[in-house]
């Protein structure tokens, strides 16, 4: 039994539900909030039913791959955040940092011995899905993952698609009919469970809480972990309060000129969410409701006729209806071809012409050629594509235009394709905040044809693989006050 559809419910084993035990559990891992939450109204309506308290533990551990200050602090913030909301609704809220590598194992195993369900959150990508299979098997209770990820279910798509194209064809036809299914905006709201004042059988004096010092701010405390530090946090802060102010300012102040100013450089009119997104302190379900409030829209307005545009579909304004072809399109294809492809990350998970172009054209002479290193360090011969290094080390992130761009340069610059990929892939998962993320990877292999078609004329080193250069995109877009801002030359990582 669950709040969620059917369709969105994942049994990570086969034990069975023990209503004989003392408290339920929700195992918060990516859906990092307290708000329009599937898996958090799912433990919700297990504990009501059951007449269990709830426990909600969200856990950070230290060993995950590229595990920096910059993504730990962020983590960091939701977790002050999420603290601070559980204590006033009454629910015992368990933030786990582990202080050293392997500190944290066993915990969620030793408080399943006390749970009758256990709930958590199903996310395509990343150590996730390795790490569910691994708990159900630990636990002897049922383990239920509930997908929060998409508007679109992750099992309403069982194929993948060639192009944004043809999955907006297929969204488009499907979608209307799980629009009417959303969260609970506040699924704690006029909860009646009993309450927990601590966990059970010792457990927090074995893995204690993380301490106010972590979770305000304290780089003192950040320092003490053994994480990588040379990778600063973001002056951007993380968390679910962050989240709902930054969409609230992204609607008032820039959403009506998306269209124009998304991909101007010098104007950064890019919704500024997708941080937010990776680490689930935003739902894609609560970005939409504000939108379509912010419309006026009802599913009346959507086209009785579909045929993949990008505008016209949902019957809302310009600006809105380009925003929610990124927020939902291009966001949930990636969602869509992490969760059918485990290799989504590796060479071979790209369409076989790209493959086979970029094979061709693999030993190709290249003008420049950098290291990883040099690459980190914005070092190379080219002002514009070291001002989008700059700005990703600085802020974790890249403007949407220039991201295309820069990836492209990491193609052309390197000695192999598969070289390229490996420096895309940990330049973003190192820097970038919303790295590791099933879109974040979309943007990477786009670079190397992923949701493309080839195109002419054939380039060296390219092949058939769209070209785009530094002198091109000055031509279309001011960027001179961008190199200035975020150029390491200039200051810009001061």
């Amino acid at each position: 039994m669950s709040a969620a559809p059917s369709i969105r419910v994942l049994e990570v084993n086969d034990a069975p539900i023990r209503p004989e035990r003392d408290l339920v559990v929700y195992w918060m891992i990516a859906a990092r909030r307290a708000r329009w939450n599937f898996a958090l109204e799912a433990a919700v309506e297990h504990a009501t039913r059951l007449g269990k308290p709830l426990v909600v533990l969200e856990a950070l551990r230290v060993d995950y791959r590229w595990a920096s200050d910059r993504h730990h602090r962020f983590v960091l913030d939701g977790m002050a955040d999420n603290a601070r909301r559980l204590a006033r609704l009454g629910v015992l809220y368990h933030p786990y940092v582990e202080p050293s590598v392997g500190a944290g194992k066993g915990l969620l195993a030793t408080l399943g011995r006390h749970a009758a369900v256990v709930v958590t959150d199903e996310f395509p990508s990343f150590f996730i899905s390795h790490m569910l299979e691994s708990a159900g098997r630990q636990l002897d209770c049922r383990l239920q993952a509930i997908d929060g990820n998409g508007l679109l279910p992750l099992r309403a798509a069982t194929q993948l698609f060639p192009t944004a194209y043809a999955f907006r064809r297929f969204l488009q036809r499907t979608l209307p009919a799980h629009l009417g299914t959303t969260p609970i905006e506040n699924p704690l709201s006029g909860a009646k469970l009993p309450r927990l004042e601590t966990l059970p059988g010792g457990i927090s004096e074995r893995w204690p809480a993380a301490d106010e010092r972590l979770l305000s701010g304290d780089p003192r405390a950040l320092a003490t972990l053994p994480i990588d530090h040379r990778v600063v946090p973001v002056p951007t802060r993380g968390g679910p309060d962050a989240a709902a102010a930054t969409l609230t300012d992204f609607l008032d102040q820039r959403l009506d000129r998306y269209t124009e100013d998304r991909n101007e450089p010098e104007k950064d009119g890019s919704s500024r969410l997708s941080s937010y997104l990776h680490f689930g302190h935003l739902s894609v379900h609560e970005i939409f409701d504000r939108v379509a409030a912010r419309e006026a829209w009802s599913p009346e307005r959507i086209a009785k006729t579909t045929h993949g545009q990008r505008e016209g579909f949902w019957g809302m304004s310009r600006p809105a209806e380009a925003f929610l072809d990124q927020c939902i399109t291009w966001r949930e294809v990636g969602y869509n071809f992490c969760h059918l492809r485990r290799d989504h990350d590796q060479f071979d998970s790209l369409p076989d012409w790209a493959r086979a172009t970029l094979g061709q054209h693999a030993a190709d002479p290249r003008q420049h050629t950098y290291s990883l290193d040099e690459f980190d360090a914005a070092t190379t011969h080219d002002p514009l594509w070291n001002a989008a290094q700059g700005q990703l080390r600085r802020e974790g992130r890249i403007h949407n235009y220039l991201r295309m761009l820069w990836g492209k340069k990491i193609l052309e610059w390197t000695r192999t394709p598969d070289e390229a990929l490996e420096v895309m892939i940990e330049l973003n998962n190192r820097h970038a905040v919303d790295g590791r993320n099933p879109n974040s990877y979309s943007g990477i292999f786009w670079v190397l044809g992923r949701y493309d078609r080839p195109w002419g004329p054939e380039r060296p080193i390219f092949g058939k693989i769209r070209y785009m250069t530094s002198a091109n995109t000055a031509r279309k877009y001011p960027v001179k006050g961008y190199i200035e801002r975020y150029s390491p030359a200039a200051g810009g990582e001061a």
